[in-house]
């Protein structure tokens, strides 16, 4: 079974950049497209930014512009750089593969993001 570790996060002010990182135990990316969720208190977990095998990626409407997400096979490592940070970005963050919007591993332990206004 392939596992995910990501890191990355941590306490922000508004306006703040931070780079998150998800590491896999084996070589997916070269094979899976991957994608970045996030989970605030109390909310469906919803899928944030997306990157194919090919490299295509899609986003939230409400990140497009201010996120980008990135991966490099060689590391099986995907990132997701988050620019212009707002509160309502607060939430744990996790990564996973998948297949169209579906996400096929068990889920890591996500990394905490908090934006203070």
């Amino acid at each position: 079974q392939v596992q995910l570790v990501e890191s990355g996060g941590g306490l922000v002010q508004a306006g703040g950049s931070l780079r998150l990182s998800c590491a896999a135990s084996r070589s997916i990316f070269s094979i899976y497209a991957m994608a970045w969720y996030r989970q605030a208190p109390g909310k469906q977990r919803e899928l944030v930014a997306a990157i194919t095998s090919g490299g295509s990626t899609n986003y939230l409407d409400s990140v497009k512009g201010r996120f980008t997400i990135s991966r490099d096979n060689a590391k099986n490592t995907v990132y997701l750089q988050m620019n212009s940070l707002k509160p309502e970005d607060t939430a744990v963050y996790y990564c996973n593969a998948i297949i169209a919007t579906r996400p096929l591993l068990s889920w890591g332990q996500g990394t905490q993001v908090t934006v203070s206004s």
